[in-house]
């Protein structure tokens, strides 16, 4: 039996690969650097390699499954589309049919949300659930949405886009090209456009320099070591996620909402009043009967074991 898996997490300037063991242990990691490939060859063939490279490290003759964690990513064709915006190859990236003819075991490729999601399923804090919600915040807002343990693609192979429901009719413009998003209230840009609204909501408002400095993590560790301005941010953070995830069960019904990311970082600065707000925003159906906790994956690992545990499905 093959009790090691494979993780990759590809991002706009390293690419991440890491050997997982049947507990969720990342026991190696390999990193190349992805602004060093022009052509899809050279790069599937350095991600090959350092793959080899793992498994000859720790005396491993064969792994079980592949997964891949990519952005612009299509889980039916197992491909990264062509004209990926932060990645130098901008030819499409047919990677499960690539790897796939390497190392003769399942590849499977998808967004970062999903393999967070099924990664919580597989190693986190929803072993054993069959029902969940993975939200990530950072840059964005991104989601994984698992049904009877199941992602959840839809037709097009890109549903569970919560990050770009509109929670503010004509709200603040966001990046999809629409308004309202709660990507522009909970993502960490957001976050901080919360601080400086808080600011002036309380008549101390920032100068142009104080503005163009701020960062989320400041914000947080402010909010931690509380700081009124600072919660105050949050509690904006939390108001409109919590409708927006009390909306989401609604079509749902999921067991836990897991959220991870840099902005979780403030703990319970954010996730009491996000409790409070997605509670009293619940349908009835739903109150006290579905749980908001942060992610149980290990900050360091979370990416490498959300793509690893993709390699799970269709076994």
């Amino acid at each position: 039996m093959n009790n090691f898996s494979i993780g990759i997490d590809i991002g706009g300037t390293n690419t991440d690969i890491g050997l997982v063991d049947i507990n969720g242990r990342v026991i190696g990691r390999h990193r190349i650097s992805t602004q060093t490939f022009t052509n899809k060859e050279s790069y599937v063939a350095a991600m090959c390699e350092g793959i080899r490279t793992l498994m000859q490290a720790h005396e491993i003759s064969h792994i079980a499954s592949i997964g891949i964690g990519a952005p612009n990513s299509n889980f039916f064709e197992g491909c990264i589309e062509a004209g990926t915006t932060n990645l130098p190859i901008k030819e499409r990236i047919p990677l499960k049919e690539m790897m796939e003819k390497v190392f003769n075991v399942n590849v499977v490729v998808d967004n970062d949300a999903n393999a967070a999601a099924y990664g919580e399923m597989i190693y986190g804090g929803g072993r054993g659930m069959r029902h969940l919600i993975t939200i990530t915040l950072g840059t964005g807002v991104g989601s994984g949405i698992i049904v009877d343990g199941r992602l959840v693609h839809g037709h097009t192979g890109t549903a569970g886009e919560l990050g770009h429901c509109i929670v503010m009719p004509h709200g603040r413009p966001c990046g999809c090209g629409r308004r309202g998003c709660i990507e522009t209230y909970a993502s960490a840009q957001g976050i901080c456009q919360n601080h400086i609204e808080a600011a002036e909501e309380a008549r101390r408002p920032l100068s142009v320099a104080e503005r163009e400095a701020l960062t989320c993590q400041q914000v947080g560790e402010a909010a931690r070591h509380g700081d009124p301005i600072a919660c105050r941010a949050y509690e904006i953070t939390a108001q409109w996620l919590g409708i927006a995830l009390a909306n989401a069960a609604n079509f749902s019904a999921p067991e836990a909402i897991f959220l991870m990311g840099g902005p979780t970082r403030a703990g319970e600065a954010l996730m009491t009043p996000l409790r409070k707000t997605f509670e009293e925003n619940l349908l009835f159906l739903y109150q006290n009967k579905i749980s908001v906790r942060l992610s149980e994956l290990n900050g360091n690992d979370a990416a490498i074991l959300g793509a690893a545990a993709l390699g799970h499905i269709s076994l």
